[in-house]
């Protein structure tokens, strides 16, 4: 499985530089997962909890293995993409294993990743949630119980593959309620990024194939590979030190750090000293 995104952590900005010169990070990761079956109603119990858990009988979900992460500020999507490609190719040369891509909507990436790699492309769930709260909060009041139900029902209807029907609904209370101005304006975009992406929303269907719609674990690599390091407080970088740490970072996420660092040296040694010979401790 492999899920490139565009991340929304920045780099920090030198002294004097204005705010719209922040550069976005491209973050990727690369992992294997087994199936993990479920329905529709697990899926909105676990976004949405309620008093009465679980039994706990339900096994666990499997763990992501041979995670691998990649992050550029300079590269580009084009290249990232590039280089998660010919992971995947390298870790499935025969192409046995069912390949899928979990992206944000952001339309140019994934015109990006159609056209680098031969998948299975997913809208992250995550980001659909996001704008039906949206939606939400110009019919409710944020944080009511009326928007937490308007949300629910909608997430679930779209779990159960019924996208074009919430979309309709959205748009005939625009109609209905006689909108206009922002709310007007934020429900009609809501509606055209379902539509839009209905395609790769077919969630009942992943769901029943045991294919996962949410992309935590490039949620969590823009965290901790770009956040944490990035935007501690007070910090200042130039891009130039930011993408010199930035792969570094990810090579240690990704596990590799000692045997990079091995080969690190190994290098710097025969720049430095080219008749000697490098013995390991």
């Amino acid at each position: 499985m492999v899920k490139p995104c565009g991340a929304q952590p920045k780099a920090r900005l030198t002294k004097g530089q204005k705010a719209n010169k922040k550069r976005m990070a491209t973050v990727a990761t690369v992992f294997t997962r087994g199936p993990w079956i479920r329905t529709p109603q697990q899926v909105i119990e676990s976004l949405f909890p309620t008093s009465h858990p679980a039994s706990g009988e339900d096994p666990p979900p499997p763990r992501p293995e041979n995670k691998r992460v990649w992050a550029s500020l300079l590269k580009g999507k084009t290249a990232v993409i590039q280089e998660v490609a010919e992971e995947m190719d390298r870790r499935d040369p025969l192409r046995s294993m069912t390949r899928l891509a979990l992206t944000d909507g952001e339309r140019a990436l994934q015109i990006r990743v159609d056209q680098k790699l031969n998948v299975t492309l997913i809208l992250d769930l995550i980001h659909v949630l996001e704008k039906l709260w949206k939606a939400a909060y110009c019919f409710h009041a944020e944080g009511s119980l009326e928007a937490d139900l308007w949300v629910i029902d909608r997430t679930l209807r779209i779990l159960l593959g019924e996208v074009g029907q919430v979309v309709k609904g959205i748009r005939q209370s625009v109609t209905k309620r006689g909108l206009s101005g922002p709310k007007r304006k934020t429900l009609n975009a809501v509606a055209d990024y379902l539509y839009r992406n209905r395609a790769r929303m077919r969630y009942h269907q992943y769901l029943a194939n045991g294919w996962p719609i949410a992309s935590g674990p490039v949620e969590g690599a823009c965290k901790n590979l770009i956040k944490d390091r990035m935007e501690r407080s007070g910090m200042r970088w130039t891009e130039q030190m930011a993408e010199a740490i930035v792969p570094l970072r990810a090579i240690y996420l990704s596990g590799d750090f000692d045997a990079y660092w091995k080969f690190h040296i190994e290098q710097d040694q025969r720049r430095l000293y080219p008749a000697w010979t490098v013995v390991p401790k």
